[in-house]
Order: C-alpha cells, then sequence, then structure tokens
C-alpha cells in the first residue's frame, strides 16, 4: 500500500498518508480497545440475564414445533440441578456479546483504521451495518430454514425411539446451527479486508470457483447435523452465493482497481 501512495499527486500524498504508531502504542491500542468491549459486553450480560428465560423460549421454539407436529413430549429435560442456572448464565453471555457487538465492531474498526487510508476510513458504517446485517441474516436463515428441516429429519429418523432431550444438548446444536451460519454469512466482510490489503483478487477467486465450490460442500457436509443431501444443500447454497458476491466485493476494493480508477478519474 505505501507505494499506492507514492502514485498520488503530492497534493494528495499528505491527505492518504498512514499514521505511524510505534509496536509499543499499537499494543496499548488493543488494550484499550479489549478493556472498552470487555465493558460492553459485561453490561449487556447483565442486562440479558434479566431476560434470558424468554431469549430461551425464543430458542426452543424450533424443537417445540417438532415435537408437537409429531405427538411427542414437548418439555425439555435437565441432568443436574445447577443445569438451568448455568444455561440461563450461559444465554445471557451470548446475547449480551450479540447487543454490544455494534460496540465490539467499532473498537475493531478504530484498532485498524490507523492502518487505512484517510478515504478508507469512510467504509466505517458500511463495515458496522452490513457485518451485523450479514450475521442476522444468517442467524435468521438458520433459524427458519436449516435448523427446523435438520430437526425434522431427526426427530422423524428417531421415530421409534421416546427422545429425552436435555437442555444443555439442544442448546449447543442451536448455537452451533445458529452461529455457524451466521459466521458463514460474514464472508463477504472477510474477502472485503483481504481484497482491500491485495491478499486475494477477483480473478484469483474467479479461476478457483470449483475448488471453492467443493470446499464450500465439504464445509457443509461436516457442519450439517443430518446425513441427507437436501440440509447439506441448504447448507452450501448460500455459502455459494456470497462466494460469488465476495467476487464483486473483491474487485471493487483490490488495489490495482482502486489504483486503476484514480488514473481514469486524474485524467
Amino acid at each position: 500500500m505505501p507505494e499506492m501512495v507514492a502514485d498520488l499527486p503530492p497534493g494528495e500524498r499528505e491527505e492518504h498518508a498512514l499514521p505511524a504508531m510505534s509496536f509499543l502504542q499499537h499494543l496499548e491500542e488493543l488494550r484499550r480497545r479489549l478493556i472498552y468491549s470487555i465493558i460492553a459486553v459485561g453490561v449487556g450480560f447483565f442486562f440479558c440475564w434479566g431476560y434470558a428465560s424468554r431469549i430461551y423460549a425464543l430458542m426452543q421454539k424450533p424443537i417445540i414445533d417438532v415435537l408437537r407436529a409429531h405427538h411427542l413430549p414437548d418439555k425439555l429435560v435437565f441432568l443436574s440441578p445447577t443445569e438451568p442456572f448455568n444455561l440461563y448464565l450461559k444465554i445471557g453471555l451470548m446475547a449480551g456479546i450479540f447487543v454490544a457487538s455494534p460496540f465490539v465492531l467499532y473498537q475493531v474498526w478504530m484498532f485498524i483504521s490507523p492502518g487505512l487510508y484517510r478515504n478508507e476510513k469512510r467504509y466505517v458504517f458500511p463495515f458496522m451495518g452490513s457485518t451485523i446485517l450479514l450475521f442476522v441474516a444468517g442467524a435468521i436463515f438458520g433459524y427458519k430454514v436449516v435448523y427446523p428441516q435438520a430437526l425434522n429429519f431427526l426427530i422423524e429418523y428417531g421415530g421409534q425411539f421416546q427422545p429425552m432431550i436435555t437442555i444443555g444438548e439442544y442448546t449447543d446444536l442451536f448455537l452451533t446451527i445458529i452461529l455457524g451460519l451466521g459466521l458463514i454469512f460474514e464472508l463477504p466482510i472477510l474477502v472485503f479486508f483481504l481484497a482491500l490489503m491485495g491478499v486475494v483478487s477477483a480473478g484469483w477467486m474467479w479461476r478457483n470457483l470449483r475448488y471453492s465450490i467443493l470446499g464450500i460442500f465439504t464445509v457443509a457436509a461436516i457442519v450439517t447435523p443430518t446425513t441427507d443431501i437436501l440440509n447439506m444443500c441448504l447448507f452450501a447454497a448460500p455459502m455459494v452465493i456470497l462466494y460469488v458476491l465476495s467476487i464483486g466485493i473483491a474487485y471493487i476494493v483490490h488495489p490495482k482497481q482502486r489504483r486503476a480508477r484514480r488514473e481514469r478519474q486524474g485524467k
């Protein structure tokens, strides 16, 4: 990226120059951002802990609906007296992290922004908005589409047995699917930063499309809690779409394309 500054007209070099920070200054900045983020998560945890039972009611709705559809008892069980209390602590923490995520993402951006050009710092609000939007979209997709289908398959497959589903096992499965899909939907954000730094390019991603699709279906097969092809495809389809979308993002933000746009504007 320094050579990009050298290519700019002298009057614009100062505007796009990167501020210099020593290694110790970077560590101090990282420590400060981490402290702010931990405090925000703590505040979110104490706020959400009071609503943990309501939050879990939404979390267990998919399994309750599936159990009722198969005319089975719709109560989850626990095996230890402390399990419900620990569960609500866990739910409060996870919900607190989600509530505090905009502030935490802002701290992440404030940490990396000194390494960006001034004209690139305008990406802060699109970065935060798109990160939250994509994660929520992935979580909703899992909650509304993938997870109910997977639960229905699993309960129907074990139809000859009486299910006794514990709250701990169900919560782990729920978080694996919902958080997993939420993180998978962050692929365009990851590609944005990799392309911004010149690590990947749109051409490289397009040339490796077939291998990427193979990798996507491999990941989907590992993450999917069931063994049927339908659920694997439900996982893989949005990942393929996001990968293709990421190719366009990589083309827009790659250093070569940004340099080419500046040269065209300078003519």
